[in-house]
Order: C-alpha cells, then structure tokens, then sequence
C-alpha cells in the first residue's frame, strides 16, 4: 500500500519551487528530492524542518497525518504492587 506521507512536493508547487531548486538548498543530490516528492522515502525530522524553514511554511503544512493508520494503543497490563 502506497503511503503518501509528506506534501514536499505540493508546497514547492504552491511556492513556484522546484526540486533542483531545493536540492541546491538542502545540498541534496536531485534525485533524493525527487525520492521525497514522490513519498518513495523520507526526509528525517530534521531535514523536513530545514524544508519548512526554507520554504516559509509550518511543518504541519508537509505532513499527511491521515495518511498514517491509526495507532493501536496497547493497555499496561504489568502488575503495580
């Protein structure tokens, strides 16, 4: 199943961007980019808050939280005594 996490590449559209554009930013070779772009993989943290920054927009703006399922929380069942 195909997951499309991040929006990196809609906001680069929205900001007249491109992904050689950011590539030089980042220093980044294209083709890491484009792995991004097209959700083929993805940036660390750290790398999608240099995006952000780099393209005026909150990191909310890059990520595609429906697109995770929903977690499957766990109850603690250890005995407290």
């Amino acid at each position: 199943m195909e997951r499309k996490l991040n929006r990196i590449k809609t906001a680069l559209v929205d900001q007249g961007k491109t992904n050689k554009w950011l590539a030089e930013q980042l220093g980044k070779d294209p083709a890491t980019i484009s792995k991004w772009c097209t959700n083929v993989s993805q940036p660390s943290l750290e790398m999608m808050m240099r995006i952000a920054k780099l393209l005026n927009v909150e990191m909310n703006d890059l990520v595609r939280l429906e697109a995770m399922p929903d977690p499957v929380v766990k109850s603690d069942k250890t005995n407290k005594k």
